[in-house]
Protein backbone atom coordinates (compact mmCIF):
# COMPACT_ATOMS: atom_id res chain seq x y z
CA UNK A 1 0.00 0.00 0.00
CA UNK A 2 2.68 2.68 1.16
CA UNK A 3 4.65 1.83 -2.71
CA UNK A 4 1.53 3.13 -3.81
CA UNK A 5 0.99 6.38 -1.99
CA UNK A 6 5.18 6.75 -2.48
CA UNK A 7 5.28 5.85 -6.00
CA UNK A 8 8.75 4.07 -5.58
CA UNK A 9 10.55 2.08 -3.04
CA UNK A 10 13.49 4.00 -2.45
CA UNK A 11 10.85 6.37 -0.67
CA UNK A 12 9.14 3.71 0.93
CA UNK A 13 12.51 2.72 2.52
CA UNK A 14 13.94 6.11 3.30
CA UNK A 15 10.37 6.95 5.22
CA UNK A 16 10.44 3.63 7.23
CA UNK A 17 13.91 4.04 7.95
CA UNK A 18 13.54 7.65 9.19
CA UNK A 19 10.26 6.68 11.65
CA UNK A 20 12.75 3.66 13.03
CA UNK A 21 16.20 5.75 13.75
CA UNK A 22 15.26 9.80 13.39
CA UNK A 23 17.78 10.77 11.14
CA UNK A 24 19.74 9.37 8.06
CA UNK A 25 22.16 10.38 5.23
CA UNK A 26 22.57 9.22 1.63
CA UNK A 27 25.52 7.03 1.95
CA UNK A 28 24.20 5.47 4.79
CA UNK A 29 21.35 4.28 3.01
CA UNK A 30 23.00 2.99 0.17
CA UNK A 31 24.89 0.11 2.27
CA UNK A 32 21.98 -0.29 4.71
CA UNK A 33 19.17 -0.83 2.38
CA UNK A 34 21.22 -2.23 -0.96
CA UNK A 35 19.94 0.56 -2.86
CA UNK A 36 21.89 2.27 -5.37
CA UNK A 37 23.23 5.71 -4.39
CA UNK A 38 21.63 8.11 -7.32
CA UNK A 39 18.32 7.09 -7.21
CA UNK A 40 18.41 7.11 -3.23
CA UNK A 41 19.30 11.08 -3.22
CA UNK A 42 16.79 11.50 -5.73
CA UNK A 43 14.41 10.34 -3.34
CA UNK A 44 15.84 12.39 -0.52
CA UNK A 45 15.91 15.52 -2.94
CA UNK A 46 12.38 14.83 -3.59
CA UNK A 47 10.99 14.71 -0.17
CA UNK A 48 12.95 17.78 0.75
CA UNK A 49 11.35 19.48 -1.89
CA UNK A 50 7.96 18.35 -0.76
CA UNK A 51 8.48 19.78 3.37
CA UNK A 52 8.34 15.90 4.25
CA UNK A 53 11.75 15.92 5.72
CA UNK A 54 14.44 18.85 6.09
CA UNK A 55 18.64 18.46 6.29
CA UNK A 56 21.00 19.58 7.73
CA UNK A 57 25.24 19.31 8.16
CA UNK A 58 26.51 17.31 10.91
CA UNK A 59 30.38 17.85 10.35
CA UNK A 60 30.28 17.07 6.57
CA UNK A 61 27.61 14.66 6.76
CA UNK A 62 24.37 15.99 5.53
CA UNK A 63 21.69 14.67 7.54
CA UNK A 64 18.11 13.75 7.17
CA UNK A 65 15.01 14.09 9.78
CA UNK A 66 11.18 14.19 9.45
CA UNK A 67 10.35 18.36 9.11
CA UNK A 68 8.45 18.53 13.05
CA UNK A 69 6.00 21.29 10.50
CA UNK A 70 4.99 19.23 8.41
CA UNK A 71 1.24 19.34 8.40
CA UNK A 72 0.23 15.80 8.12
CA UNK A 73 3.29 14.79 10.00
CA UNK A 74 1.30 12.92 12.57
CA UNK A 75 -0.80 11.10 10.09
CA UNK A 76 2.53 10.05 8.02
CA UNK A 77 3.82 8.08 11.29
CA UNK A 78 0.77 6.61 11.94
CA UNK A 79 0.81 5.01 8.45
CA UNK A 80 3.99 4.68 8.81
CA UNK A 81 4.11 2.64 12.04
CA UNK A 82 1.35 0.32 10.62
CA UNK A 83 3.62 -0.55 7.72
CA UNK A 84 6.24 -1.74 9.92
CA UNK A 85 4.70 -3.81 12.38
CA UNK A 86 2.90 -5.59 9.37
CA UNK A 87 6.67 -6.40 8.20
CA UNK A 88 8.37 -9.76 8.43
CA UNK A 89 11.35 -10.38 11.26
CA UNK A 90 13.86 -10.10 8.86
CA UNK A 91 12.53 -7.10 6.97
CA UNK A 92 12.11 -5.37 10.35
CA UNK A 93 15.70 -6.06 11.03
CA UNK A 94 16.69 -4.64 7.91
CA UNK A 95 16.27 -0.99 8.87
CA UNK A 96 17.39 -1.24 12.45
CA UNK A 97 20.33 1.18 12.20
CA UNK A 98 21.49 -0.07 15.85
CA UNK A 99 22.85 -3.74 14.24
CA UNK A 100 24.92 -1.87 11.51
CA UNK A 101 27.15 0.64 13.86
CA UNK A 102 29.18 -1.80 15.78
CA UNK A 103 32.65 -1.55 15.38
CA UNK A 104 34.98 -4.44 13.41
CA UNK A 105 37.44 -4.18 16.16
CA UNK A 106 35.86 -3.44 19.34
CA UNK A 107 37.90 -2.25 22.39
CA UNK A 108 37.05 -3.91 25.71
CA UNK A 109 38.60 -1.03 27.86
CA UNK A 110 35.13 0.50 27.46
CA UNK A 111 32.59 -3.11 28.62
CA UNK A 112 34.79 -3.08 31.46
CA UNK A 113 34.16 0.02 32.28
CA UNK A 114 31.09 0.40 31.68
CA UNK A 115 30.93 -3.18 34.08
CA UNK A 116 32.12 -1.32 36.43
CA UNK A 117 30.18 1.24 36.81
CA UNK A 118 27.06 -0.38 36.70
CA UNK A 119 28.40 -2.85 39.23
CA UNK A 120 27.92 0.73 41.54
CA UNK A 121 24.82 2.24 40.24
CA UNK A 122 22.76 3.50 43.23
CA UNK A 123 19.81 5.54 41.94
CA UNK A 124 18.33 5.96 38.60
CA UNK A 125 16.13 8.86 36.93
CA UNK A 126 14.17 8.62 33.37
CA UNK A 127 11.55 10.10 31.16
CA UNK A 128 9.69 8.47 28.35
CA UNK A 129 8.04 10.26 25.40
CA UNK A 130 5.50 8.64 22.54
CA UNK A 131 6.60 9.54 19.49
CA UNK A 132 3.38 8.94 18.03
CA UNK A 133 2.30 12.82 18.61
CA UNK A 134 -0.91 11.75 20.17
CA UNK A 135 -1.79 11.55 23.56
CA UNK A 136 -1.58 7.58 24.02
CA UNK A 137 1.51 6.40 24.78
CA UNK A 138 4.23 6.44 27.91
CA UNK A 139 4.76 10.11 28.52
CA UNK A 140 6.25 10.93 32.01
CA UNK A 141 9.03 10.71 33.97
CA UNK A 142 10.27 8.60 37.22
CA UNK A 143 13.19 8.06 39.78
CA UNK A 144 13.88 5.34 41.87
CA UNK A 145 16.23 3.95 43.82
CA UNK A 146 18.42 0.32 42.56
CA UNK A 147 19.81 -2.39 44.79
CA UNK A 148 22.79 -3.83 42.91
CA UNK A 149 23.30 -7.62 43.64
CA UNK A 150 26.48 -9.66 42.27
CA UNK A 151 25.84 -13.48 41.10
CA UNK A 152 29.50 -13.95 40.41
CA UNK A 153 32.13 -11.87 38.29
CA UNK A 154 29.87 -11.74 35.32
CA UNK A 155 26.03 -11.00 36.66
CA UNK A 156 24.31 -8.08 37.88
CA UNK A 157 20.76 -8.01 39.33
CA UNK A 158 19.28 -4.81 39.47
CA UNK A 159 16.51 -4.24 41.79
CA UNK A 160 14.78 -0.84 40.97
CA UNK A 161 11.93 0.46 43.50
CA UNK A 162 10.57 4.06 42.51
CA UNK A 163 7.97 6.41 41.47
CA UNK A 164 6.58 7.26 37.99
CA UNK A 165 4.92 11.37 37.29
CA UNK A 166 2.54 10.73 33.95
CA UNK A 167 1.80 13.61 32.34
CA UNK A 168 -1.38 13.52 33.37
CA UNK A 169 -0.31 14.28 36.90
CA UNK A 170 -0.86 10.82 38.03
CA UNK A 171 2.07 8.91 40.23
CA UNK A 172 2.39 5.20 40.15
CA UNK A 173 4.86 3.13 42.41
CA UNK A 174 7.06 1.10 40.47
CA UNK A 175 9.73 -2.59 40.62
CA UNK A 176 11.38 -3.85 38.14
CA UNK A 177 14.36 -6.63 38.19
CA UNK A 178 16.72 -6.72 35.56
CA UNK A 179 19.53 -8.69 35.25
CA UNK A 180 23.08 -8.03 33.37
CA UNK A 181 25.68 -10.49 32.09
CA UNK A 182 29.24 -9.68 31.23
CA UNK A 183 30.74 -11.67 28.59
CA UNK A 184 34.50 -10.83 27.92
CA UNK A 185 35.13 -13.29 25.31
CA UNK A 186 32.28 -12.03 23.11
CA UNK A 187 32.74 -8.17 24.06
CA UNK A 188 29.20 -7.61 24.89
CA UNK A 189 26.90 -7.20 27.62
CA UNK A 190 23.48 -8.31 27.82
CA UNK A 191 19.75 -7.13 29.28
CA UNK A 192 17.10 -9.34 30.09
CA UNK A 193 13.81 -8.28 32.45
CA UNK A 194 12.84 -10.64 35.27
CA UNK A 195 9.36 -9.31 35.86
CA UNK A 196 8.51 -13.56 35.16
CA UNK A 197 11.11 -14.09 37.80
CA UNK A 198 15.05 -15.27 37.56
CA UNK A 199 14.01 -18.59 35.45
CA UNK A 200 12.04 -17.18 33.08
CA UNK A 201 14.06 -13.95 31.29
CA UNK A 202 12.56 -11.82 28.86
CA UNK A 203 15.79 -11.31 26.90
CA UNK A 204 16.11 -7.37 25.31
CA UNK A 205 19.27 -7.16 23.85
CA UNK A 206 23.11 -7.57 23.32
CA UNK A 207 25.41 -4.36 24.06
CA UNK A 208 28.89 -3.89 21.90
CA UNK A 209 30.94 -0.73 21.67
CA UNK A 210 30.05 1.18 18.49
CA UNK A 211 32.43 4.32 19.47
CA UNK A 212 34.29 5.77 22.02
CA UNK A 213 32.04 6.06 24.40
CA UNK A 214 28.51 4.31 23.56
CA UNK A 215 27.45 0.90 23.27
CA UNK A 216 24.78 -0.71 21.37
CA UNK A 217 22.33 -3.56 20.85
CA UNK A 218 23.93 -5.63 18.43
CA UNK A 219 20.16 -6.49 16.95
CA UNK A 220 16.79 -5.28 17.56
CA UNK A 221 14.86 -7.69 19.39
CA UNK A 222 11.33 -9.02 18.63
CA UNK A 223 9.22 -9.82 21.69
CA UNK A 224 5.11 -10.46 21.10
CA UNK A 225 5.78 -8.38 18.71
CA UNK A 226 7.16 -5.39 19.33
CA UNK A 227 10.60 -4.66 18.27
CA UNK A 228 13.10 -3.42 21.31
CA UNK A 229 16.52 -2.00 20.49
CA UNK A 230 18.55 0.28 22.20
CA UNK A 231 22.10 2.25 23.37
CA UNK A 232 24.28 2.91 26.34
CA UNK A 233 26.28 6.69 27.03
CA UNK A 234 28.57 6.55 28.76
CA UNK A 235 29.69 10.23 30.49
CA UNK A 236 31.30 11.03 33.71
CA UNK A 237 27.82 11.72 35.50
CA UNK A 238 25.87 8.95 34.57
CA UNK A 239 25.30 6.16 32.42
CA UNK A 240 22.14 6.80 29.77
CA UNK A 241 20.32 3.53 28.40
CA UNK A 242 18.08 4.84 25.67
CA UNK A 243 15.47 2.51 24.71
CA UNK A 244 13.58 2.43 21.24
CA UNK A 245 10.15 0.39 21.42
CA UNK A 246 7.97 0.17 18.20
CA UNK A 247 4.51 -2.10 18.13
CA UNK A 248 1.20 -2.31 17.29
CA UNK A 249 0.25 -0.21 20.23
CA UNK A 250 4.20 1.29 21.25
CA UNK A 251 6.10 4.21 19.67
CA UNK A 252 8.40 4.96 22.31
CA UNK A 253 11.17 6.28 23.38
CA UNK A 254 12.77 5.94 27.16
CA UNK A 255 15.93 7.30 28.43
CA UNK A 256 17.60 5.59 32.03
CA UNK A 257 19.36 7.78 33.58
CA UNK A 258 21.78 5.03 36.25
CA UNK A 259 24.49 7.09 38.89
Amino acid sequence: MLDVLCGSKNVKKILIFLFVNGKCYGTQLHRMLKSPLTPIQKALQRLEKGGMIQSDYEGKTRVYQFNPAYPLLAELEALLKKTYTLLSPQEKKRFSFVGQKIREEADSTLILSVWQRLSVVKFLSFHAHTKSHSSEGWNGKGKGEIIVKSEGANVLIFQEKGSWHSKHGQEIDFSNVFRWTLDEHANTISLEHLRRGINHPVFLFHLMPSGSNTLTSVDSHLCGGDTYFGQIYVDQHALRLSWRVIGQKKNEELDYYYM
